[in-house]
């Protein structure tokens, strides 16, 4: 059966995403990957990672501030410290973060606390330190002062100030992905529903995309379809024409996109917290011979790539039917990095399992079903400055995959045609205005 894309709001008549249920079964994942852990405790400080424990969520402006922190003890509950009046916020609306029974027992898991506003605070403010000894009496409340503390990632006055508490600090990063690996029913339909809204963006991308507009301005069409449709936040767009795609620079510009360039685009946004990153490549006006035979090899690559995916099958396998670095122009497989890549999706767009002829040859990952990942191919025309970049996402299903990027990718399609095929030959501008003028009459486009 099909994975099932849904309305992103809650009915009574049909059974749809059930985020108590999405709450509980993320929880008990980052527990089970705890307890077969050596750690005592897992602390976060990593947005993501904070969210799928605690299912707390203050703002995308929050997610690079390092100001909040997440705590989850062996055999306790989460506790997340949050930015000022958030914390009084999830108490009034996060009812699964009160643990108390009303007759003085525990205290909520959600209350105030601010870590170092990554190095704004003055260092004599003593910020860190009052980090350090929440954890370490959460850590003493639970017996778990002498056991290894998991961080995910944290600012040096935080490691020192919790080292010189003397608590063994290790890393905690590989606790959370391990969990996250796998995605429970309702992660998958939250990133099937993301990537139906990035469909919706390329129908109106392909439908704008024409001489004369430039790469920003299409960064705005597309998030403004996005945001529309509700998205939570807009991640990046990566909008890249003409020359600019070989070599991939990984960045928009202004410039203004001419008849007969390829132009490929990544859109990266945030449902409910669950990712997309998903690449399409189109010609604009024309499509050259260089350009078709390009986007051929790379959608090959794509294909035999999806073909191997299922359960049991591993990382090496697909990257061995994608192509050495050396043969499309680069020094070693750091220069080609990211260019034939797969990484696992969900509260982040790179998570486990990660696929690169850099690493996944030497230590191979074994696909499990409920996985989600994007695989990506990258071919260079053979003109020297066109190139084309394909991206689908898959869920891992029981017997195979199924794609979830449903915006057609089959071919090479052109956007913004000002040019007319009659008999097989390209007319020129003129007789293709000419055609248009006298077409309209009976209905062509």
């Amino acid at each position: 059966m099909a994975i099932r894309t849904y309305g992103p709001n809650a009915v009574d008549w049909e059974e749809r995403i059930d985020l108590d249920r999405l709450r509980g079964q993320r929880l008990a994942r980052l527990r089970t990957s705890l307890n077969r852990s050596a750690l005592g405790a897992v602390l976060s400080f990593d947005f993501a990672n904070i969210r799928y424990m605690t299912a707390t969520h203050i703002g995308t402006w929050a997610m690079d501030k390092l100001i909040r922190f997440a705590l989850l003890v062996r055999d306790g509950e989460p506790v997340v410290w949050d930015f000022g009046s958030a914390a009084r916020h999830h108490q009034l609306y996060n009812p699964w973060l009160d643990y108390s029974d009303g007759k003085g027992g525990p205290p909520t898991g959600a209350r105030a606390g601010i870590s170092t506003l990554r190095g704004a605070f003055h260092p004599d403010a003593g910020i860190a330190e009052d980090v350090a000894a929440k954890i370490a009496d959460e850590l003493r409340e639970h017996g778990l002062a002498g056991e290894p503390l998991g961080v995910d990632v944290a600012e040096m006055p935080i490691l020192t100030a919790l080292r010189a508490e003397g608590i063994d600090v290790v890393d905690g990063q590989q606790v959370f992905l391990e969990a996250r690996r796998i995605k429970t029913g309702d992660e998958i339909a939250l990133l099937t529903q993301a990537c139906a809204m990035v469909d919706a963006a390329y129908e109106e991308l392909y439908g704008h995309l024409r001489p004369g507009v430039r790469e920003n301005e299409c960064v705005g069409v597309v998030s403004k379809v996005l945001y529309d449709l509700g998205s939570e936040y807009v991640e990046g767009v990566n909008a890249i024409s003409g020359e600019r795609c070989s070599p991939h620079p990984h960045v928009y510009s202004d410039r203004l996109i001419r008849p007969g360039d390829p132009a490929f685009f990544d859109i990266l946004h945030s449902h409910l917290g669950y990712r997309t990153c998903y690449y399409r490549t189109f010609a604009v006006g024309s499509a050259s011979p260089a350009q078709r035979d390009a986007y051929v090899r790379c959608r090959e690559y794509m294909d035999r790539a999806i073909a191997l995916v299922r359960p049991g099958a591993t990382t090496a396998d697909i990257v061995q039917v994608w192509p050495r670095a050396e043969e499309f122009g680069f020094a070693d497989e750091t220069a080609a990095f990211a260019l034939q890549y797969g990484h696992g999706v969900g509260l982040s767009i790179w998570e486990k399992p990660i696929f690169s002829r850099l690493v996944s040859l030497d230590h191979p990952e074994v696909l499990e079903e409920g996985m989600v990942f994007a695989l990506e191919t990258y071919w260079p025309a053979a003109d020297g400055w066109s190139a084309a970049r394909i991206e689908e996402e898959l869920v891992v299903t029981a017997d195979g995959c199924e794609v979830i990027t449903k915006f057609p990718a089959e071919e090479l399609l052109v956007a913004g045609r000002k040019y007319w095929t009659v008999g097989g030959e390209l007319n020129t501008r003129r007789e293709s205005q000419s055609h248009l003028n006298t077409s309209h009459a009976d209905g062509a486009p």
